[in-house]
């Protein structure tokens, strides 16, 4: 559990800076606002990209791996994308908690846990399913766009919801690392320093946006963001496990990575797509603080089983 704790630990710690920041004054709504846009525009386009320029093609074709992992978060997705908009007849609101429920923090702590709990070989499925999860935001994105243009005619929809999958940075950044990677070439010292160092503030500055936002009081988010987070912390991982043992019967090591990758803490995707829409996201900054406080036992708990499986 302790080394759980210490992953755990900084992202707590980040969002409760955020959170005593706006409840002293010292950060403003202004200082949210831009702190969001430069995490969506610079920081968070150039982590994706560092992160995807530094992959193979090779490293991330592992077929049941994909299946178990993609299948947990799309059943989840769905789920919960049902649930809302039964209850509140509204698709893009919807899609931001079915995002919410089905978004592991595969980056920030999925690789350095995978790592620790199974060694050098837990870091090709981190790798994966980083860029599973990116699949699942280009979905929810064309939801997204779906539920706010659903008065337009249908090729209007579909134009639109093309224009903004192919101009939001989120979207862009990966698929160009992606094909920067395949090429072989090597970018220049200088300009590769400068999206280091973007890439590294994105984090950071992610979370404290978070802590900001749980300043904002809403009489229904607590009961949604408690369901929300039970789908991500126990149904998501118990499904990928079903998926990836007793269905596909995959080597131990993968049902082991798939299941910890599952039980990964709501990543602060959904809550920089929801600042990219101008979307509530007071729902969502909940969620990612209930799941990463709620993760340290859960993480703790799936890793013990990891070690007798």
């Amino acid at each position: 559990m302790l080394y759980v704790f210490n992953i755990v630990l900084p992202v707590f710690a980040l969002i409760l800076i955020g959170y005593i920041c706006a409840r002293t004054g010292k950060l403003g709504k202004n200082a949210s606002t831009e702190l969001n846009r430069f995490v969506v525009w610079l920081a968070l386009p150039a982590q994706l990209f560092s992160f995807a320029s530094n992959s193979t093609w090779e490293t991330l074709w592992q077929p049941g791996f994909i299946a178990a992992f993609f299948l947990s978060c799309l059943v989840v997705f769905l789920l919960i994308l049902l649930v809302t908009w039964y209850h509140k007849r509204d698709l893009a609101a919807a899609s931001f908690a079915g995002l919410s429920a089905s978004y592991s923090n595969t980056g920030y702590m999925g690789i350095p846990l995978c790592v620790l709990a199974l060694g050098q070989d837990g870091l090709a499925p981190a790798i994966i399913a980083t860029f599973i999860v990116f699949v699942m935001f280009a979905l929810a994105t064309v939801l997204i766009e779906i539920g706010i243009l659903s008065h337009k005619k249908s090729h209007e929809i579909f134009w639109s919801a093309s224009k903004s999958l192919c101009t939001n940075p989120l979207m862009i950044a990966p698929v160009v690392g992606l094909l920067w990677s395949s090429s072989g070439l090597t970018l220049y010292d200088p300009i590769a320093q400068v999206i280091s160092f973007l890439a590294d503030a994105a984090t950071p500055c992610a979370l404290v946006s978070i802590g900001l936002f749980l300043m904002q009081k809403e009489k229904s988010a607590p009961q949604q963001a408690w369901g929300i987070s039970f789908a991500k912390l126990i149904i998501q991982p118990m499904l990928a496990w079903c998926i990836a043992g007793p269905v596909l019967e995959l080597p131990t090591l993968w049902v082991s990575a798939v299941v910890l990758l599952s039980a990964m803490p709501t990543g602060t995707g959904p809550f920089m797509l929801a600042q990219y829409y101008n979307a509530d996201g007071r729902i969502i900054s909940r969620v990612v603080l209930i799941t990463t406080v709620g993760s340290l036992v859960t993480l703790s708990l799936f890793l013990w089983w990891s070690k007798g499986v």
